[in-house]
């Protein structure tokens, strides 16, 4: 082979050789694939309910996530330094979720949506983290809890109020008095 082709060639070899053996790609592979498919129940439960930010955003967070903070472990970084690289993925995710959050004033009732997903994006990073850290049980944990929080708080939430304080709550949305006349 031409000598400029062999360059080429082991070059080429160079810059895939970050994997090095089969334990290491099983590795990775888990760690990103666990951290996508957790991403993906919570985003299929928001997508379920309408929400913006659906499968596809949730299963990239967290797959995004995970990767942020297992390429520096694989390359050896210590915890200083993936501290780091953690409070980067917060401050980040921090500038998404308050992308969703929308603010707005109708007849004199100011609301404000988007706080449920941006929390929900907030928490499906730290999942990431946490898969991407290899703590795939405590990711797994997170996320049924997280589910949990998101399925069954609003069922809950709405079979404890009573058609009282359900009143009050519908003319104060309204911004009006929450007594009848």
């Amino acid at each position: 082979m031409n000598p400029w082709w062999q360059e080429v060639v082991d070059t080429l070899r160079s810059e895939f050789s970050d994997i090095t053996d089969a334990a290491q790609l099983t590795r990775v592979t888990v760690r990103l694939v666990i951290a996508a498919l957790l991403g993906g129940i919570l985003g299929f439960e928001r997508e379920r309910k309408g929400k913006a930010a659906g499968v596809r955003t949730h299963m990239l967070v967290c797959m995004g996530a995970a990767l942020f903070v297992l390429v520096p472990r694989l390359a050896g970084a210590n915890d200083a330094d993936l501290s780091r690289v953690v409070q980067g993925i917060v401050a980040g995710i921090g500038f998404l979720g308050a992308g969703t959050i929308l603010k707005g004033e109708t007849l004199n009732t100011h609301q404000v949506k988007g706080l449920t997903t941006a929390a929900g994006l907030w928490m499906t990073a730290a999942i990431g983290i946490t898969a991407g850290m290899g703590r795939e049980a405590t990711a797994v944990l997170s996320t049924i809890l997280a589910l949990g929080i998101l399925s069954l708080m609003p069922v809950i939430v709405a079979h404890l109020e009573t058609p009282h304080s359900a009143k009050n709550s519908t003319a104060r949305q309204r911004g009006g008095d929450s007594h009848e006349p």
